[in-house]
């Protein structure tokens, strides 16, 4: 159970908030509004209010980046893309909840032979709201992103965060690395997750506040390309440093003991380093397509999986078994899931097979895709995947008429890695959301684009300016 101090914290959030954006430019808050909430606050507590989601780590800062950027900042924040296709995914995102809570009204019984059963009740009416509020303030750093971080100085904000943050998580992950995951204990007072599932080759995972080691990999795999990217062009004089820190984190992440992360980091750190930007944004596109495609080409067999299976045998039997329980249990749920196709089986864990018994959940959603197609349906399942993708594709698009900044590159690179590691982790997380709206708001504008600044990036970086920002003159407001 959490402590006090995790509910203070969730507590206390909102009034850090109000000091990042206060203090800060209106970028650089807004990201460490976001940011800083998902590395500091305590997973799994929440405050669970009628009639409105749990607010938590991911929905508590989002809430209050968006309120305090309209109400204290007196931005505008458009509610829907530019484009045709953008306004379409979003109303379905949103309005998508509605078909889905009015199609399961009925209680799903499931019983055995032994004449044991175990009843999960329908929705109603009124979870139309809850379920939609949810699907709003999910999407709430998107449109701050595309909003207030689609210019050239937004996109290296990104990058810098996630440099910054990534170099001082290694301090945290270390230490669990050597001791065990035992810091969220030490803090709030309890265990995020199984501790078998930390433990790997011998040694620790690290998981510090994150829900899950992979969920922290996964991070530093962004804090890595994040660094490359600023190391390509940072000023000379100190890129020796930025290499040093590319090095290290790249030591950080195999020490993390995740397959998949360091797989992505082989891939995408010789193209951030060496490769055009145009090359890089056509692989994010090639990769973001892939990924929405998943469902069709597994329902039609053409994913390999012996092959894939047989390849991750060859590196090791623990990850072969790992993989072969995900996918064994994600053709059980995607059998459930054929039953409700469209509109899906909505929340109260319906879209699962349970213990008869006992409630006891049987078969684990570990994909953040087999999660919505069994929740939301294909109506949920393209809009999600949707609007994560577009941004690439009209970057994608814009890139072969058009300049594009080269910042944008190595986030739709990222974005791209997190669409395929939610194929197999449920790692979607605010922060990739926020990415995705940058992205979208760059694309969406051609005067954003304009060449990299490296001597004001790498002079906050390791001159004499503050990493995280320098503090406004006082008597004087800054509308930005």
């Amino acid at each position: 159970m959490p402590n006090a101090l995790a509910m203070l914290m969730l507590m206390i959030w909102p009034i850090a908030c109000i000091i990042l954006m206060k203090r800060l430019p209106l970028e650089r808050g807004l990201i460490w509004c976001i940011l800083g909430g998902y590395l500091l606050l305590p997973p799994v507590a929440n405050f669970d209010l009628p009639l409105i989601p749990p607010m938590d780590k991911d929905s508590i800062p989002s809430v209050m980046a968006f309120l305090l950027a309209i109400l204290m900042l007196h931005r505008k924040v458009p509610l829907m893309p530019q484009s045709a296709a953008g306004k379409v995914l979003v109303l379905m995102f949103l309005l998508g909840t509605i078909p889905t809570v009015l199609t399961n009204g009925e209680p799903v019984t499931y019983s055995n032979e032994w004449g044991e059963s175990y009843t999960v009740q329908g929705l109603r009416v009124h979870d139309i709201l809850s379920v939609m509020v949810g699907q709003a303030i999910v999407l709430l750093p998107f449109l701050l992103g595309r909003a207030l971080l689609g210019t050239e100085k937004g996109l290296r904000e990104l990058l810098l965060a996630m440099m910054v943050g990534g170099l001082i998580y290694t301090i945290p992950s270390l230490i669990e690395i050597r001791l065990s995951p035992q810091i969220n204990v030490w803090v709030y007072g309890f265990f995020q997750h199984s501790f078998e599932q930390m433990m790997r080759e011998g040694g620790f995972r690290p998981i510090v506040f994150l829900p899950h080691g992979l969920w922290l990999a996964i991070f530093m795999f962004s804090a890595l390309i994040s660094t490359a990217a600023l190391t390509r062009y940072a000023d000379p004089k100190v890129r020796a440093k930025m290499i040093m820190a590319t090095i290290y984190l790249a030591g950080v992440l195999y020490l993390c003991k995740s397959l998949a992360s360091q797989i992505y980091a082989i891939s995408f750190l010789p193209l951030v380093l060496f490769a055009s930007p145009k090359v890089q944004i056509r692989v994010a596109f090639l990769l973001a397509a892939t990924a929405v495609l998943y469902p069709m080409l597994r329902n039609a067999g053409l994913i390999p999986l012996d092959s894939i299976l047989a390849w991750a045998s060859d590196i090791s039997q623990e990850r072969a078994a790992s993989l072969l329980y995900r996918i064994n249990n994600e053709e059980i749920l995607l059998a459930r899931a054929h039953d409700k196709l469209l509109f899906g089986w909505g929340g109260w864990g319906r879209n699962l097979m349970l213990d008869p018994a006992s409630g006891r959940v049987l078969t684990v959603p570990d994909g953040r895709w087999i999660i919505v197609f069994g929740t939301f349906g294909w109506l949920g399942y393209i809009a999600e995947m949707g609007l994560l993708a577009l941004p690439l594709v009209l970057l994608w698009r814009r890139s072969r008429s058009g300049a594009v900044s080269n910042y944008a590159a190595p986030v739709a690179l990222i974005i791209a890695a997190t669409m395929v590691d939610m194929l197999l982790n449920a790692t979607l997380v605010p922060l990739t959301w926020l990415c995705a709206g940058a992205v979208l708001g760059h694309a969406e504008n051609p005067r954003l684009a304009s060449s990299p600044e490296p001597r004001e990036t790498t002079s906050r970086l390791f001159g004499k300016g503050p990493v995280i920002g320098r503090r406004r003159p006082r008597g004087r407001r800054t509308v930005l």
